[in-house]
């Protein structure tokens, strides 16, 4: 919860800085990339509300719990973000049909530089808050990561129209900030398009991806092979911050245990080594000695 609070202000400074630099040096670039952030805010919000009420847990109306509010979320601030980089792409190409725009380019490199160091030092604490904590944070990582990789790129650009100008192009440097645009929309576009899709996996209740799916699956055969089982089914999805996991094990003549007191040791290990996964899990473990009840194939 405080990475996402720290990562909503951090936005919130970014905002008042890139719109009043963008402003003062006449560069859409810089202000684009404050409005991209300003639109942040307001998604960084939707986040903490979304982490917010995965924490209060399963009730009756919500008997899974309610994690699912989390990739809900990260859907709606993809969605957002990737609708202003096309909006920003439009723009931009109407400045270049119009002959581009004169900008301040000393100005604009300095800002492209401040802009990089600081995505670069916020990226870093929202990682290190990560591996402790829900998808959400990674997902705040990754923007930032974004934000500071499209900062280097403006601050070659904005170099390039610094030396266009003081070479007697100042024609050719007009088009140095609506290309910028065009260059950073298109490049922020893989962020919000990847995180829609793997938040999307996770409502429509997909299969766990990599890593995650083999750790679990390893887990079944290691159990099988331990215990004899003549067979194990799995099925994994991670929603959030849970992984919802459902082993079944079919009972055969090698099986060391037939009784309910080894079954739930068997349970007990599955519970042990999905814990090294660091997610909330929803376990379910099966056993039949009849195969048809847990293939889920057919």
């Amino acid at each position: 919860m405080r990475a996402l609070v720290f990562s909503m202000w951090a936005s919130v400074c970014f905002v008042v800085v890139s719109l009043v630099w963008g402003i003062a040096a006449g560069s859409q670039m810089i202000v684009f990339d404050g409005l991209y952030s300003l639109v942040s805010i307001g998604l960084s919000a939707l986040a903490i509300m979304a982490h917010r009420t995965a924490a209060k847990g399963a009730d009756a109306i919500y008997p899974w719990g309610r994690e699912t509010w989390e990739p809900v979320a990260i859907v709606v601030k993809a969605t957002a973000l990737g609708g202003l980089c096309l909006y920003g792409s439009a723009n931009a190409v109407r400045e270049i049909v119009h002959g581009g725009r004169a900008i301040s380019a000393g100005s604009a490199l300095a800002y492209a530089v401040t802009a990089s160091l600081a995505s670069i030092a916020v990226a870093v604490v929202l990682f290190r808050a990560a591996r402790s904590d829900t998808g959400l944070v990674r997902a705040e990582a990754a923007e930032w990561v974004g934000d500071a990789a499209l900062s280097l790129v403006t601050l070659g650009g904005f170099l390039g129209a610094v030396i266009l100008q003081e070479t007697g192009h100042a024609d050719t440097a007009r088009l140095v900030d609506p290309s910028l645009v065009i260059v950073v929309s298109v490049v922020y576009l893989w962020v919000p398009v990847r995180l829609f899709r793997e938040a999307f996996r996770e409502i429509l209740t997909m299969a766990a991806a990599e890593p995650v799916g083999s750790v679990v699956q390893e887990v079944c055969d290691d159990i099988r092979a331990a215990h004899g089982f003549d067979e194990s089914f799995v099925r994994a999805s991670k929603v959030g911050s849970r992984l919802d996991v459902e082993l079944a094990f079919v009972v055969g003549p090698g099986t060391s245990g037939r009784d309910v007191d080894f079954f739930d040791q068997v349970r007990a290990e599955v519970q042990q080594r999905l814990h090294s996964l660091g997610y909330r899990h929803s376990t379910s473990v099966l056993f039949t000695a009849q195969r048809e009840w847990v293939d889920w194939s057919h």
